[in-house]
Formats: C-alpha cells, structure tokens, sequence
C-alpha cells in the first residue's frame, strides 16, 4: 500500500518576542507532536537568522550544542528537540541560515543566473527564504517553521517578509501564525503586565502579519480579564490567548497545551479533520519523570558545563533513560579543567555513574584524565563520549600500559600519540564541516556490554570529530585489558572501547545523545543508567 502524500501541506510560522530563551523550541516541538499523535505527518524547521553558515565553528557557550542529523548537518540545538519530541529524522534541509541564504544568492549572481539585475533582499533573498520554506509542501500533511530571534531585530527582517509573501501565495486557509510572547509579573505591584505582549504584536503587525494564537508565557496563571484585554488589543480571538506556564519538565507542556485545546484551534483554523488525541503513552511517561521510585546521582564532567545547553541532547537522553529505569537522574556538573588528581575523591565521592562528555582542544583534558583513572581504579560505572572515550583511552595507555606517548599536552600535534587524527583530516585547513559527520554503521562484539545494551551486531549512529585511536597501539591495549567492542565495518575505526575488569565500562567514537527519543530511549543511555542503580545498592 503507498503512503498518503498529501497534495499541498498546511503551514504553522512560530515566531517569538519581547525577550529571546521564551522556547520556541519547545513549543514547536509540543505543537508538532499534538498533532502528529492525532494521526497528521509533521516536520519542523528553523531559520536562524545570524550570518554564520551554520552553528558548527561557533563555541557552545555561544551557541548550545551542535545538533547533528542523520545525513551529516551541523545545526541548531532545536532540532534536537524536534526528534526527541517526534521521533522523526531531520536533515539539513530542516535548518536555514541567513548564511546559507545569503551564500547561496551571492553564488547564483556570480554565476550570471540574475542576467545582470540588481540583487536585493527583496525580492531575491525573501524568494530564496521562501523556496527553503517550501521544500516539504506536498511531502507531509503539516510543515511547523519556527524562526528565530526576536521579533524587531534588525536580522529577521528579511525572514518575517518571507513569512508575509508565502502566506498571502498559499492563502489563509493553509497559513497559521503563532506568536510566542511573554506576560511579565511585577512582584511589587502584585500584577501582570500585557504591555510588553501589546509592543511584540504592534511590531509583528508592521510586518504584515497578524498573528492568529498567542502563546504567553507567563509565571502565574491568565484570568479570564487578562486574557480578554490581550485579545482586544492584540485583535486575537479570547481562546486563542493561551498561557504558557513553567512546567516542572519540557515534556510536559504537550499536555498543558492539549488541556488548553491549542491543537483543537489549530485544526479548525486550519481546517482540518479533528480526528482522536492520542496522549496515553506520553502521559505515563510524563508521569514517570516527575513521580520516579528510585534516585540516583550522576556525574557529567565536561568543559563547558557553565552554560548546560552545550550538553543539552546529553541531558535529555539521561532524562529519557531515567524514566525508562522509573529513576530520578540527579546530574552533579563537575567542570573539568577543576578536576585534579588531589581533588578527584572529593568531587566525585557520592556518584553512582559519571559521563565524560565531549568537547574540542586540549583544555580540560587533564582533568578528565584524572576522573578516568579514579573511576576505573573504583569500579563507578562509566560512559564516556566522543573526547570522553578518547581520554579513557589516553588514561589507560598512561597507567596501565605505560605508553609515555599518551601525553595530553601533545594531543593535536603527535602522531604517535594513542590518540590521532583520522587520515582524511590531516592537512585540513578549513573548519566549518570539515568533520566526520553524519551517520555510519559500526559492527558490535557478541557478549560485550554494548551487545547486551543494543541487541544486535549491526548499529548505526552519528559521529562529529577528526580524531580517532591510533591503530598503532591496538594490541598493546588489547594485552592490557581493553576491548574493542565496536568498530566500523573494515575494522579500520574503533567505535566502542570497553574494560574487561569494570561492572560497566563504555567509551564510545560517536554521538549516542543524538538518537535518544523520549519514550524510548537510547539503549547505552538506559544500561547506562541501570548499571549506575546496581552500583547504587552497593554503597
């Protein structure tokens, strides 16, 4: 039987104001999945409107992560939420930046394709924004585009007149505009404020788009006359004025919003068919997050743990695998370049697991050379990812093996160090995705500790680096205990490292985060979790 292509997709643009972090993200995603769970096809896609090509040369307290999808794209952190949520692959079709925009328009006149016009925003930057926005129609039933930023910068200009174009070309019918906002609470007048939500539609408005559901956030609850002024002097219907609250987790809000029959709005604007909700399993699973039986705590030592968006697809698959084990995940962030030899005791003491986590460059690194060698000498059930594996590997070639080339201090520039650039990346010069990246298939070792987590001898998932472990020194570790659970189909590239001697030691060349999904899991993130349990009733 073919599936059902539907001839033409309805359209949903999110867009944001008053202030930036409101989280657009999240509400894209709970719309995407409400309306998905009542049986319609959705993608997501996100405009960002900054001039970098894509997010991968920026540093993640700039930026949060680097989200990468199955086909190799470095993009924004947000479309991490968009599969967690619906359990559906982006590609790098789902992101645009005004980088690639622009890129893409500069290119094509240099080619002569303009046949010597003028090349302005508009109309050849607003067309080339339009044409990515319209690369799904036809594919699915419902295309969510949320674009960044703030309404009234000066860079999201170009995409709010893209949005205006391609909602008079496609017709109100299959045109929906929802506008995130946020209703301030003055403690020291006891009151809410719908000025600054007023301010955000004027200038949304002189835009030429007329929002047609409000989402506000807010910390204290909408009344009837607060919900009735906003409607009146945003010329939004009253009940499609609806209050975001705080949720006690990001996978709550799908059924905040469902209480508030926002995807029962958004059908019948949209005309289409309100077929049944189906929110049973994301319910209980909902409810396993917030009412856990068990708790534990977990380190993750990392570099940039100041600002916890640059681990964010981390800290969610914990979240996932913690309910799935009916756990409380408690995560202690340990930043690395703190951790020493003298004070490793002390800031781990108390952990049932730690998770090295990646990162780029030599800083840190000793420090998390130092948590590899307490937790191994301790038995503490240990994942480590990406720079995470390779340091277990740098540590061990050090204290077990004796190999005086595991110097970290060398780590870029000696290639007789444990730890080596991958063939293909030496020489390379320029930085943005330049990578190994995107998916590959890694073949796993019967009876290893990954096999019993996956089940299966042949895996695929994402990577994101330009080192590997240096061949050279494979026998040497294997006779010192270390096993090589996982490796690319050749054999040529190690991808899971494992400890013969450790209740749970995995180390892993690729990304698992990127393909955990809320429900189900990651099954080294859950194993992961468990392992940590088990050591919790040991204590």
């Amino acid at each position: 039987m073919e599936a059902y292509v539907p001839k033409s997709s309805k359209y949903i643009f999110i867009t944001g104001g008053v202030l930036s972090s409101l989280g657009k993200g999240i509400a894209s995603s709970s719309i995407g999945l409400l309306l998905k769970q009542r049986g319609y096809s959705v993608t997501v896609m996100k405009f960002d409107p900054y001039i970098n090509v894509d997010p991968g040369t920026m540093n993640p307290y700039q930026h949060g992560e680097v989200y990468v999808t199955e086909d190799g794209a470095e993009t924004d952190l947000d479309l991490g939420h968009y599969e967690r949520f619906l359990d559906v692959n982006m590609s790098r079709q789902n992101n645009a930046t005004a980088g690639q925009v622009y890129y893409d328009v500069i290119m094509r006149e240099r080619r002569g394709e303009y046949l010597g016009k003028t090349v302005q925003v508009v109309p050849h930057i607003t067309d080339e924004i339009k044409r990515r926005m319209r690369v799904f129609d036809g594919k699915v039933d419902v295309i969510l585009i949320e674009i960044g930023g703030t309404v009234g910068d000066i860079e999201s200009l170009p995409f709010m007149e893209a949005t205006r174009q391609l909602c008079l070309e496609i017709g109100r019918q299959n045109a929906l505009n929802i506008h995130l906002t946020y209703v301030p609470y003055i403690r020291s007048a006891g009151e809410l404020k719908t000025k600054p939500t007023q301010h955000s539609v004027k200038v949304l408005m002189e835009h030429g788009i007329m929002p047609d559901i409000l989402l506000c956030r807010a910390e204290h609850k909408l009344d009837k006359e607060i919900r009735a002024k906003i409607a009146l002097f945003c010329n939004v219907e009253e009940r499609s004025v609806i209050e975001a609250l705080d949720a006690d987790t990001i996978y709550e809000v799908p059924l905040l919003f469902a209480k508030r029959e926002l995807d029962s709005i958004i059908c019948e604007k949209l005309h289409m068919k309100k077929s049944k909700l189906d929110m049973d399993t994301w319910s209980k699973f909902v409810h396993r997050i917030k009412s856990p039986k068990k708790e534990i705590t977990i380190a993750l030592v990392g570099k940039y743990v100041k600002l916890q968006d640059s681990y964010k697809s981390i800290s969610e698959g914990i979240i996932h695998a913690a309910a799935i084990n009916n756990t409380r995940v408690n995560v202690k962030w340990i930043d690395s370049e703190s951790l020493t030899d003298e004070n490793v005791k002390e800031q781990l003491d108390g952990v049932h697991g730690v998770l090295v986590a990646p990162g780029f460059g030599s800083r840190g690194i000793e420090g998390k050379i130092s948590a590899m060698k307490y937790i191994r000498e301790n038995k503490i059930p240990f994942f480590g990812i990406c720079l995470g594996m390779q340091c277990a590997v740098i540590e061990f070639a050090r204290n077990v093996v004796g190999l005086k080339s595991a110097n970290s201090s060398e780590f870029k520039k000696n290639s007789e160090n444990v730890i080596d650039l991958m063939p293909d990346q030496r020489g390379v010069t320029q930085k943005g995705g330049t990578m190994r990246l995107g998916t590959y298939p890694c073949v796993v070792l019967p009876k290893s500790k990954a096999y019993a987590a996956y089940g299966t001898e042949k895996i695929k998932e994402r990577h994101r680096h330009r080192y590997e472990l240096n061949n050279d020194f494979r026998d040497q570790l294997a006779q010192g205990g270390m096993v090589f659970s996982g490796t690319s189909p050749d054999g040529r590239l190690v991808e899971i490292i494992e400890l013969k001697d450790h209740p749970w030691f995995v180390g892993v060349q690729f990304h698992p985060e990127l393909k955990s999904r809320a429900v189900t899991g990651h099954p080294l993130f859950i194993d992961f979790v468990k392992a940590s349990l088990k050591h919790s009733t040991k204590e």
